[in-house]
C-alpha cells in the first residue's frame, strides 16, 4: 500500500536559543511570526509553514513535513515498508495531525494534515 503525498507542507527547525532564532528569522524575513509560544514559534512563508521548537540540542537537524490525507494510515504504509515511528499521530491543535517515521535509509520523515493549508 502507498500513501500519496500532497506536497510539502512545513520546515520545522529546532532552536536550542529559541529567542536568538525567532529574532534572527523575524529580521532574515522581515516581518514577525503569526504564533508565539515558548513551545513553539511558527512563521507563514508563502503559504507554507516555518516552524521552530526549543530544543537541548545544538545543531539538530530539521523536520520536513509533508502533506497527506490521513496521517494514521500513512504511518502504518510507511511502517509496512520499514520505517520506524518516531512521534506517533497527535493533534497539535486547530484539526492540525502530526507524526514522525525515519526511514530505512535513515531520514526522518514528518507527516501532517492540515486541513488549513491552501498553497499560495
Amino acid at each position: 500500500m502507498s500513501t500519496p503525498l500532497r506536497g510539502l507542507r512545513t520546515l520545522i527547525y529546532p532552536a536550542s536559543d529559541l529567542a536568538a532564532a525567532k529574532a534572527w528569522w523575524t529580521d532574515y524575513l522581515g516581518f514577525p511570526p503569526y504564533f508565539d509560544e515558548p513551545f513553539y514559534v511558527g512563521f507563514e512563508v508563502a503559504g507554507y509553514e516555518l516552524g521552530l521548537v526549543p530544543t537541548d540540542q545544538t545543531g539538530a537537524s530539521p523536520t520536513t513535513y509533508w502533506g497527506v490525507d490521513d496521517v494514521a494510515q500513512a504511518v502504518e504504509d510507511a511502517e509496512a515498508n520499514g520505517a520506524v515511528l518516531l512521534e506517533a499521530p497527535q493533534d497539535v491543535g486547530d484539526g492540525i495531525i502530526v507524526a514522525s517515521v525515519e526511514n530505512p535509509s535513515g531520514h526522518v520523515v514528518g507527516l501532517i494534515y492540515n486541513p488549513h493549508f491552501v498553497a499560495k
